[in-house]
């Protein structure tokens, strides 16, 4: 999704400064003034190209975040819910040795 959305913001930056440029070139204006402009067009381009990149940048860096975040907590919920069921099987195998012993015993009588 990210990656269709950074396809289109850079095809609509790319699709307004080639717009600008030919605007600029078939304006009526001195040769300086034209690569003037050009350059001014260029620069603006490239700084919005920069901060869209950065924003883009930015919200991947936040994803990853919650998702390591997400993880650890889940993965601590698993092995705190594991450590409980293990506590838990323990204690009835503890039960079923212990009744075991008390048959062993009268066995042995």
């Amino acid at each position: 999704m990210a990656s269709n959305t950074g396809n289109t913001i850079l095809a609509l930056l790319t699709g307004a400064a080639i717009g600008a440029g030919i605007g600029i070139l078939f304006a009526p204006d001195k040769g300086t003034n034209t690569r003037r402009k050009i350059r001014e067009g260029v620069d603006e381009a490239k700084e919005n190209l920069n901060e869209k990149f950065s924003e883009v940048s930015e919200k991947i860096v936040e994803k990853a975040f919650l998702t390591k975040d997400n993880f650890d907590e889940n993965f601590e919920n698993f092995v705190s819910t594991a450590s409980h069921k293990t506590e838990d099987l323990i204690t009835l195998l503890e039960e079923k040795l212990a009744a075991l012993k008390l048959k062993n015993a009268k066995f042995q009588k």
